[in-house]
């Protein structure tokens, strides 16, 4: 199974995230899984991908053109894909993986994790979608969904689209035994005035 992982390309965070980051890489080189990622080599995205590398997994690293030439490809990605923009990138990780996982990240990573819940949410695909909530590090942001339901801003069964994992092998054994669930249409029926 191809897995994407958006991460980190963070070098200053605290080594609680790099030591999840490794372990998740670890578990999918064990579990005969190939990893897709962001190609860098900093951050989280360098952690799970050298060990990934070293557990035996195939990594594919998918990064665009601009940060080849600024030197940040990792050169511990079997394969290597360059894209002419993010865009782009983000478009071959979501065609090339079967399921997504969220480790801790900045803007980047929300904004990766969030597009394929939309996307899930509108049907264009029905891959497993994990966050891995280390340190609690999402906490406040699945407060923020909680919001959208209670306001009606979205149906509380899109809870359902995504899957909070306590750990790795949590996010791993979601992955492999997941089961697609039926949602309903996206839109709320509008009271008549």
């Amino acid at each position: 199974m191809n897995i994407c992982v958006f991460c980190s390309s963070s070098n200053a965070i605290s080594t609680i995230y790099f030591d999840e980051a490794q372990k998740l890489g670890a578990l999918i080189g064990k579990n005969k899984h190939v990893l897709i990622n962001g190609g860098a080599n900093v951050g989280l995205m360098e952690a799970v991908t050298i060990a990934a590398s070293k557990a035996g997994a195939k990594t594919i690293g998918i990064i665009p053109e601009k940060m080849i030439r600024r030197s940040l490809a990792s050169d511990n990605s079997h394969e290597v894909i360059v894209t002419k923009d993010m865009m782009e990138r983000k478009a071959q990780m979501r065609e090339l993986s079967d399921a997504f996982i969220a480790l801790p990240g900045g803007f980047g990573t929300l904004e990766e994790i969030l597009e394929v819940i939309t996307l899930r949410q509108l049907s264009y695909h029905h891959k497993p979608i994990v966050f891995i909530n280390t340190n609690g590090f999402f906490d406040h942001l699945f407060k923020q969904f909680e919001v959208s339901y209670t306001e009606q801003f979205a149906k509380p069964i899109y809870r359902e689209l995504y899957y909070v994992a306590t750990n790795v092998e949590d996010a791993i054994d979601h992955i492999e035994n997941y089961k697609e669930i039926e949602l309903d249409s996206k839109w709320f029926v509008v009271p008549e005035k």
